[in-house]
């Protein structure tokens, strides 16, 4: 199973005149970074809820927040009225003085810190209850929109690998002319600076070796071959975290895709290796989308 990095999930449950709601957003990212936008009163299951979350999003940039409203039209937030005189008085004796437009002041003091607080309070073991369950489909949502996302992505790697499989297998028809002109290259060269009769054939045939030994690319594209058929198996397998793994199976492609562009000698093969390159970074561009 392939789950997408990116994915989003949310849920409301009430418990008596309030409405609870949890929202989950994840995003790429190296490393689990989870963040909490939730009323004061419910920090102290902060710590709880982190790990109910991380147990299902298990990486990436994880944001949740949680809003709570009652029936009636409150919500769980007061007014720190001294704060906001004090913000007020300021502001409007700067704007006096420098004769600059209020504007809406009351929507600008009431988006400064602390000037809207939480109300205090513990929440009781039924409410908080109420919390998990919401938390609980939340998650469930988020799951059931990565696992969407990450089907398309599967298809889309999958795609990827079997073209670079598809034109490796190109590179072979090109190896019998690769070994000619080299020959070619070789003779010409002697042919320049020596005279027929000063050439020694059986040195000419060993030099023609060496090189050949040099350039020869048959281990490269073994390798290349098992990383491809690597990679697909991981995609296949039922781990639900795969994304570092499949990051270090692609570098190990890209590796041996380099090689065999250092050594190819043939304009032919170089182009074949260009493709290659190119399908390699859309994958791994998707790959760092992948948990």
């Amino acid at each position: 199973m392939l789950l997408s990095m990116t994915g989003y999930g949310k849920a409301s449950s009430t418990y008596k005149d309030k409405k609870i709601s949890v929202e989950i957003r994840t995003l790429n990212g190296k490393h689990t970074d989870v963040r909490f936008k939730i009323p004061q009163n419910y920090r102290e299951k902060e710590h709880v809820l982190r790990k109910l979350i991380l147990d299902s999003a298990k990486r990436g940039k994880i944001e949740v927040s949680m809003e709570v409203v009652s029936s009636g039209g409150g919500d769980e937030y007061g007014l720190n009225e001294a704060l906001f005189r004090k913000y007020y008085q300021a502001l409007t004796q700067l704007s006096t003085e420098l004769s600059i437009p209020q504007g809406d002041l009351m929507t600008a003091i009431l988006r400064i810190p602390n000037v809207v607080i939480a109300e205090e309070g513990s929440i009781s073991e039924e409410e908080w209850s109420v919390v998990k369950a919401a938390a609980g489909e939340a998650i469930k949502k988020l799951t059931d929109f990565r696992f969407s996302e990450g089907k398309a992505l599967k298809n889309d790697l999958t795609d990827r690998v079997e073209a670079i499989q598809n034109i490796l297998s190109k590179v072979d028809p090109y190896e019998e002319e690769r070994v000619a002109n080299l020959r070619t290259r070789i003779r010409q060269k002697l042919d320049e600076y020596m005279n027929k009769e000063e050439i020694d054939e059986n040195r000419f045939e060993q030099e023609v070796l060496f090189y050949l030994e040099k350039i020869d690319i048959n281990e490269e594209k073994v390798r290349l071959a098992q990383h491809c058929k690597y990679f697909m198996e991981e995609l296949s397998s039922t781990a639900n975290v795969k994304g570092k793994k499949l990051g270090f199976i692609s570098q190990e492609i890209g590796r041996e895709i380099n090689t065999m562009g250092a050594k190819a000698y043939s304009h032919s093969i170089q182009k074949l290796v260009v493709e290659m390159k190119d399908e390699l970074e859309k994958i791994k561009e998707q790959v760092m989308n992948v948990v």
